[in-house]
């Protein structure tokens, strides 16, 4: 199965975003705007992490053995068509029932993934049904077609460590210091589709979200790494707005950047992007970006976040990060393929 239809909304540059949750709806929703603008292709695909373990997502995973829909649910939210039909069925499938029923807690989007998946037998088709339902253009693939779990050695929780914490929920709001997540099954499969989507595209997109349980585990998976190590395509690294409560609690920009290549060695990017004022000393950013940048590669620090939400949180705003996205690309050199290897037609 081709990631694109051969001759179908080639105006742009194929882009690809890696992540979850809020994060890749951010992102997502710039691409969009650059999609408007024919900058990328109206058909963005969205690679998606597949660990989620707490809420609507864990309890379906846990009783039916799927892959977790929320952040598969949250991407084609994003993507859904911006007419009457598409903002429809897009409010409905990010309804989450009330009450203290079985229902509760449970997202629309959710239990329609779930039983789609279990009819089909088959998670990729039963995105693709989703997308048609919600006018989609692009894709929403998941990272890996098994659902995976995130293990994180931690430090700071007591004597006689490090110690070992296992689940997305527990390593996104463990109190103590996360060095280093893996994967289990350690090396997992990955999703051909989305395998396929990386290396045809042109532009990747990793970040940002959840650093260790949205960001990093698309390169804990073996294939999927080595696809992105090896791509022609223009890659961005776009950096939260803030450490996350518990996760990344205290961590600098450069941390971020310290503990991304601790975990993938030899990926580079070709520009890094993060908000100019979530970034107290630029002159430390670049320094730690150097080591990790391609020949002619950047940082680059505008405005893109939105104004606090009622609860407070940042949040990026999809137009600026657009225009960042813009600059940019416009300030970088054109993609080469790296030695030995060969681009996809």
């Amino acid at each position: 199965m081709t990631a694109r239809p051969p001759g179908e909304g080639t105006a742009g540059l194929r882009a690809v975003a890696l992540g979850g949750g809020h994060g890749l709806h951010a992102t997502l929703s710039a691409l969009r705007v650059l999609a408007g603008r024919g900058v990328v292709d109206e058909r963005v695909t969205a690679v998606v992490t597949v660990a989620d373990d707490g809420g609507s997502s864990g309890r379906l995973r846990r009783e039916l053995g799927l892959l977790p829909p929320g952040d598969l649910r949250m991407a084609m939210a994003a993507l859904a068509a911006d007419d009457a039909a598409g903002r429809r069925w897009s409010t409905l499938v990010q309804h989450r029932f009330g009450g203290t029923g079985a229902l509760a807690g449970h997202a629309v989007g959710n239990l329609l993934l779930a039983g789609l998946m279990d009819t089909l037998g088959d998670p990729v088709a039963a995105l693709d049904e989703v997308g048609r339902l919600l006018g989609v253009r692009g894709r929403v693939l998941p990272m890996s077609c098994e659902p995976l779990d995130i293990e994180a050695e931690v430090t700071g929780l007591g004597p006689g460590g490090p110690h070992r914490i296992r689940g997305q929920v527990a390593v996104a709001s463990t109190p103590g210091r996360v060095r280093r997540v893996r994967l289990q099954p350690a090396r997992p499969s990955a999703c051909p589709e989305a395998l396929e989507a990386v290396r045809d595209a042109d532009l990747l997109l990793l970040g940002p979200g959840s650093w260790f349980t949205s960001v990093l585990p698309h390169l804990l998976v073996p294939a999927l790494r080595d696809a992105l190590v090896g791509s022609a395509a223009r890659r961005v690294l776009v950096l939260n707005l803030a450490p996350e409560p518990g996760e990344t609690a205290g961590f600098s920009p450069q941390r971020h950047l310290a503990v991304l290549s601790e975990h993938a060695p030899a990926l580079r990017v070709d520009a890094v992007l993060a908000d100019v004022a979530a970034v107290p000393v630029p002159d430390r950013l670049v320094r730690a970006a150097s080591t990790m940048l391609s020949p002619g590669g950047r940082v680059r620090l505008a405005p893109v976040a939105a104004p606090p939400d009622d609860a407070g949180g940042a949040r990026h705003d999809p137009v600026a990060l657009a225009d960042a996205l813009t600059e940019v690309l416009a300030g970088l050199p054109p993609a080469h393929a790296p030695a030995g290897a060969e681009r996809r037609t």
